[in-house]
């Protein structure tokens, strides 16, 4: 077992632990973008969202809502970002499944990424595509 989140689970490598059930842990980012950035994850292996079956999922997910709210009335924050990096290229380093949950202030600094726009019939050909895939 190489994954080091796995340790994290079975107790190998220390975690500051903010919720624990069957299913799901969470615990905090040892490099948070910002005070409280916490990790949600499945305790059961998998890489990617498409590993984990709907139902695993929907507790993973139950449990970022969690977070998000303890968050907010715990620390006082305004809200905060929910994000996955879904596979490498996308900036997943740990190679187990994980929501970051990063609260979010007013003036924290964090910007979201640059946005883009269509061209022309780009959209569609990009809608066909998707639900061809589906």
């Amino acid at each position: 077992m190489d994954c080091i989140f796995c340790k994290i689970v079975v107790g190998d490598i220390p975690a500051y632990k903010v919720y624990e059930d069957d299913k799901v842990l969470a615990f905090l980012d040892i490099a948070p973008v910002n005070y409280g950035h916490t990790l949600v994850i499945p305790k059961e292996h998998f890489v990617n969202l498409e590993e984990i079956p709907e139902d695993k999922l929907a507790a993973v997910a139950a449990v970022v809502k969690k977070i998000g709210q303890a968050l907010k009335q715990g620390l006082g924050v305004e809200g905060y970002n929910v994000q996955v990096n879904n596979d490498p290229v996308a900036g997943q380093v740990v190679p187990h499944l994980h929501f970051h949950v990063i609260p979010r202030q007013a003036g924290d600094g964090l910007k979201l990424w640059p946005q883009g726009k269509y061209a022309d019939s780009e959209a569609e050909e990009v809608v066909k595509k998707i639900k061809q895939a589906l």
